[in-house]
């Protein structure tokens, strides 16, 4: 036990059997306004309060104007405009009543009697940021688990957040030891006078670490006062240092003080300088487990050990991933456009998709703030580029820690509430699933591609009635294909309190000419709806607002909810997030598609495991308008013969 030297590897194993064994877990958590969060660790996902933005707002300096005025201008043959038709805007500024569009500053040609000339058409909500064009309120804006950066912080504010939970710092007990320890403050030490400037050198390590220290003493070599020493301290932190006296000379006490509060699992590991390590794990009267670390007392010695030993605890203990910051090679997921003559930054999500690191860009734009959060990567498009193809490798800065971008499952395909509930539950486990909203059938083709590990698809094949075979069959790849059950979903109408319109039918939409807003082309909700008109025998053209678009169930209902939209086809829980009335107009599987070798893989395991788990079924439930009775259960389809594809 004493003074026998182990390898690295098999000290690290020891220690953190014995803390598993003993229960060692940290899960005190604590609530902290925007200002004071820097760099500290969400302990649950943050909601959006409000929408960023929340206003319909002019995108640029100009007027505003109604698009459909504007659909004969051309450069030959303005369109002219009186004064009252084109009211000046600013950027920022709220969009006014009855109006849909910008026109830019430059693009206005003065006329007489403040009347204006265009010579090009603009379409409806160009150069306006429409309401929750970054965040939606009810959407995730930073998830569980996330180290807090500046961009974090901002786009928690920009969605109306301004208290976070976040775990708290753990805390640590530091204890020097040495007759010939003397504070750093001496101002003349007499000869065999140490500075103790461990002190200083583990107090900053700690704070380096992610954690706080609560008590800091200094002792002298002696075995009674060390012993009392460390009962203290554990009765007030979660770890405890001795630095000094971890050897086996005349007045080394570290171990044999160690061992009466607990088993000694280390002392000496094969290291140099640094191997008179002593690990040990302890329990207090209240049955808390506490790691106590004996640090050797020469300063390099400190130094490393508490870099190998005590950085990856108070990580561990405090959900904080090591700094890693280095550039590294991705591939592009798809083509990446950037106009000549700027350098342009691009903030994309990389994950490691078949062995390939593959990028995924994010949404451009100035206002999207939480592109700022949501990157891992950041990719750097010269000035003199016009940007890559897809399948282009390039260089990318990493702005998380590699280990965290290599952990990382990338969703693509349907939007669904419910994956950010499994994303948290993931995160426990080290495992961080990012999603990107493109719609189901987009979602399978980027698994064709392998630009994805799984895609969320809820496909209605209206020939058959059945959902996502037809689909995987035809838009994803030629291989077996696991559909992974997430839930049965309830989806219908969803229109403002009281349904005042009186809507319950995609007739009524047709019939009161309700404003309506749609999913892009090819949303499984898109999907559902085209079929459920054809079956009606109602017109796409009779639905006013057919045309205009949305990229998830929040943002719809979100659009009804403040009024700019009668009514739209969403799931329930997103009219419950908004205090909406909801009809229903069918029951729908949806499913995570997957390569069925995948299926073996140990976070795709982790995944079904957690779908599985009668506590996250409630949770997914208790959104409402969710059944997940066969939530984690698996679908093999196999590959249409390639004469048929």
């Amino acid at each position: 036990m004493f003074l026998h030297d182990v390898p690295l590897e098999t000290a690290r194993a020891r220690f953190e059997l014995a803390l598993e064994s003993a229960g060692a877990r940290f899960e005190r958590t604590e609530t902290l306004a925007l200002d004071d969060a820097l760099d500290r660790v969400t302990a649950q996902a943050v909601i959006a309060r409000l929408s960023s933005p929340h206003y319909h707002a002019c995108a640029m300096d100009g007027i505003a104007v109604v698009a459909a005025r504007t659909a004969a201008a051309r450069e030959t043959a303005p369109v002219e405009l009186g004064a009252g038709e084109a009211p000046v805007v600013d950027t920022g500024d709220p969009l006014p009543d009855g109006f849909d569009a910008v026109v830019p500053i430059e693009q206005v040609e003065p006329r007489p009697n403040g009347r204006v000339a265009l010579r090009a058409a603009v379409a409806p909500f160009e150069h306006v940021r429409a309401i929750g064009e970054d965040v939606v309120a009810g959407e995730v804006v930073v998830p569980a688990l996330r180290r807090l950066g500046p961009a974090d912080l901002a786009a928690c504010a920009a969605a109306g957040v301004e208290r976070i939970d976040v775990i708290a710092r753990p805390r640590v007990a530091l204890i020097t030891t040495g007759d010939e320890l003397v504070d750093v403050a001496t101002a003349a030490p007499p000869p065999g006078a140490i500075l103790d400037s461990n002190a200083v050198l583990l107090r900053a390590c700690v704070r380096t670490y992610g954690g706080e220290v609560v008590d800091a003493s200094r002792v002298r070599d002696d075995e009674r006062s060390l012993t009392e020493a460390v009962g203290h301290a554990m009765s007030l932190a979660d770890v405890v240092i001795v630095n000094a006296g971890s050897s086996a000379g005349r007045d080394d006490y570290t171990a044999r003080v160690f061992a009466r509060f607990g088993e000694v699992v280390v002392h000496g590991v094969a290291i140099r300088p640094g191997h008179p390590l002593v690990l040990a794990v302890a329990r207090t009267e209240s049955g808390r487990a506490i790691p106590l670390l004996g640090i050797p007392g020469y300063p390099v010695s400190a130094a490393i050990c508490a870099d190998l030993f005590l950085r990856p605890l108070l990580e561990r203990f405090g959900h904080r991933d090591a700094a890693d910051a280095r550039e590294v090679e991705v591939e592009l997921t798809r083509k990446l456009f950037s106009p000549l003559g700027e350098d342009e930054y691009v903030r994309a999500v990389a994950a490691r998709v078949d062995g390939r690191l593959v990028a995924t860009p994010l949404r451009r734009g100035a206002g999207v703030i939480t592109s700022l959060s949501r990157a891992n990567v950041l990719i750097t498009v010269p000035r003199l580029s016009e940007g890559a193809r897809a399948g282009a490798r390039v260089v990318a800065r990493a702005l998380r820690p590699l280990a965290q971008i290599e952990r990382t499952l990338l969703a693509v395909g349907s939007h669904d509430v419910a994956l950010d509930l499994l994303a948290g539950r993931l995160a426990a486990d080290g495992i961080e699933l990012v999603s990107a909203h493109v719609g189901s059938i987009a979602g399978l083709v980027a698994l064709r591609e392998r630009s994805a590990h799984l895609a969320g698809t809820h496909v209605l094949d209206p020939a058959s009635g059945t959902y996502n075979d037809v689909a995987v069959r035809r838009y994803g790849p030629a291989e077996p294909v696991a559909l992974v059950r997430l839930a049965e979903r309830e989806q219908g109408l969803v229109v403002a309190p009281g349904n005042p319109l009186g809507i319950t039918t995609l007739r009524d939409v047709a019939r009161t000419r309700a404003r309506y807003v749609n999913r892009q082309p090819d949303a499984g909700t898109r999907i559902l709806l085209d079929a459920l008109l054809a079956r009606d025998g109602i017109a796409p053209e009779t639905i006013v607002g057919y045309d205009r678009l949305e990229f998830s169930h929040l943002a719809v209902a979100q659009l009804v909810a403040n009024g700019n939209a009668d009514a739209g086809l969403a799931i329930r829980a997103a009219a419950r997030a908004f205090g909406l009335d909801f009809t229903t107009v069918a029951w729908e599987p949806y499913d995570l598609a997957m390569p069925a070798a995948a299926l073996d893989q140990p976070r795709i395991a982790r995944l079904i495991a957690t779908l599985l788990d009668p506590a996250f079924r409630a949770d997914v439930e208790a959104l409402g308008g969710y059944d997940c009775t066969n939530a984690g259960s698996v679908r093999v389809v196999e590959p249409q013969p390639v004469e048929a594809r």
